[in-house]
């Protein structure tokens, strides 16, 4: 049995202040490449460990994701999502979700103005304005990228060694093991050392791997993540039929509207009615799995009604008493007793909608009537009290 070999990365620092912010380059939708700055990264992006920008704020660590969440929908943070092939130095993340939230210089501004004093404020101008400036026409990241090309670092460094470059400002510094700072927790608890790894490993200083915070936010993240996946197939297809691109359309709609919190029926109609015509053709009367469940469902729905047309029924006895055996007409009964949806099953199963001719909506009605009294054991007319003892007797 193989094992897969494990790399283990040290992320370079840049410093600002007090504080120390770990970077790499985001080289494409796919790759990222870990190296000090310097003039031949022009073409990629820094990205900044967030949970650092974070470190040492008034925010509280349960709250972090929800924060990257806020920025990541501005094109200011992103989540990176790495093969399990690559391990982090001195931050722990479970197998099941190797993600990582990172900044762009943006991105890094508005976090220290918006939850950094104002010494730290003026440090981040400090460090980070001549990379700001060379960066300024970035544009806004997705909210997911995932990543397994690690490209090649032409200058090597070590852990514990300075290494020098030809970049103007030297605010850069080689990455260490320790970091100060309280931990982010994210998802899930991993008590025994990742295998593969080496020993200093297990000195973290983020620990991401807590049942906590993967309870608050590993929905939503999932949520986002897989919109994404949506949004990059989007991008590989060239044409979409119109009706496919319609349902598409109507479900991002309501998706949209009820995340926001709100709830409407009518939205939801439209969403299921489009998603049920274009999804319907061909399936076989007999043997539809779909129309088995959707009938199933609506029955039970129908047999859980069965209390309130009762009283409904009753109520309308009490009224009738003295004119039992002169009642309205077939249609206007049906419409006063049992709820439209019964009677708009009824009569399209039966070729009684709209389109059909008035003589055979009379003359065929009563029967609906009679069906709709006996499915939800209510009689009301003569001819149903006595056709139900007949049956029941035989």
């Amino acid at each position: 049995m193989t094992t897969e070999s494990v790399s283990v990365i040290d992320l370079p620092h840049w410093e600002s202040g007090k504080r120390r912010i770990r970077f790499l380059y985001l080289a494409g939708n796919n790759s990222f490449k870990v190296t000090k700055q310097n003039t031949n990264e022009e073409q990629m992006i820094p990205l900044f460990l967030g949970a650092d920008l974070f470190c040492n704020t008034d925010i509280r660590t349960e709250n972090h994701p929800r924060y990257h969440g806020k920025f990541a929908k501005k094109g200011l943070a992103t989540k990176l999502v790495f093969s399990s092939a690559f391990r982090f130095q001195g931050i722990r993340l479970p197998c099941s979700n190797n993600g990582l939230w990172f900044y762009c210089i943006h991105g890094v501004f508005r976090v220290a103005f918006d939850l950094y004093s104002k010494e730290e404020q003026l440090s981040v101008l400090e460090s980070f304005q001549d990379l700001w400036k060379s960066r300024i026409n970035d544009e806004q990241l997705n909210m997911v990228y995932n990543l397994h090309v690690q490209l090649p670092t032409t200058t090597s460094y070590h852990g514990d060694k300075e290494i020098s470059h030809e970049h103007a400002s030297n605010n850069i510094s080689a990455p260490t093991p320790a970091h100060s700072g309280p931990q982010e927790v994210e998802d899930f608890v991993i008590s025994e050392p990742v295998s593969g790894l080496p020993e200093e490993s297990s000195s973290v200083d983020h620990d991401y791997c807590s049942l906590s915070e993967q309870a608050k936010f590993k929905q939503s993240s999932l949520l986002a993540e897989k919109l994404c996946i949506i949004g990059d197939k989007l991008k590989s297809i060239n044409t979409m039929d119109k009706s496919q691109e319609e349902t598409i359309l109507k479900f991002l709609d309501y998706a949209e509207y009820w995340i926001s919190g709100g709830q409407d029926e009518e939205r939801l109609t439209g969403a299921v009615m489009t998603l049920l015509q274009s999804h319907s053709q061909g399936y076989s009367i007999y043997s539809s799995l779909l129309l088995q469940a959707l009938a199933g469902w609506l029955g039970q729905k129908f047999h859980s009604a069965n209390s309130s047309i009762s009283q409904q029924v009753e109520s309308f006895k009490m009224r009738h008493i003295e004119h039992i055996t002169d009642l309205p007409p077939a249609e206007e009964l049906a419409t006063e007793l049992f709820p439209e949806a019964m009677r708009n099953l009824m009569i399209n199963w039966m070729g009684l909608g709209e389109e059909a001719a008035t003589w055979k909506r009379l003359s065929e009605y009563p029967i609906v009537l009679l069906i709709l009294e006996f499915a939800n054991h209510n009689l009301i007319t003569g001819v149903a009290h006595v056709l139900y003892s007949s049956l029941i007797s035989r």
